[in-house]
């Protein structure tokens, strides 16, 4: 599976974006996907998980009200809305993908694109 993220940048604090991720190599459809994110010098820590479907999502309670995943299936992209954004979300956004069919874990989420800078400025 390949995954390659976009969507990065340099956004003043209280600003929108939006990234995506667009996967290829296997059935879209059949998979969850994520978002991780990782900050200089700290591990990478979980951002986002949806559901092969998209009826299920599960959100990090530091993002929680703020940022939103969703995912088309139609165009195999998963997107990472980020509303009201603080310089502590300044990180490197990682698109992760799910290694077995119809699991919802954020455990499961084996494979991953490379990243996208996220700088949030004060």
């Amino acid at each position: 599976v390949q995954l390659q993220a976009s969507g990065g940048g340099l956004v003043q604090a209280g600003g929108s974006l939006r990234l995506s991720c667009a996967a290829s190599g296997r059935t879209f459809s059949n998979y969850a996907m994520g978002w991780f994110r990782q900050a200089p010098g700290k591990e990478r820590k979980f951002v986002a998980a949806i559901s092969w479907s998209g009826g299920r999502t599960n959100i990090a309670d530091s993002v929680k009200g703020r940022f939103t995943i969703s995912r088309d299936n139609a165009n195999n992209t998963v997107y990472l809305q980020m509303n009201s954004l603080k310089p502590e979300d300044t990180a490197v956004y990682y698109c992760a993908a799910g290694t077995r069919p119809r699991v919802f874990s954020t455990s499961e989420l084996g494979y991953w694109g490379q990243g996208t800078q996220v700088t949030v400025s004060s």
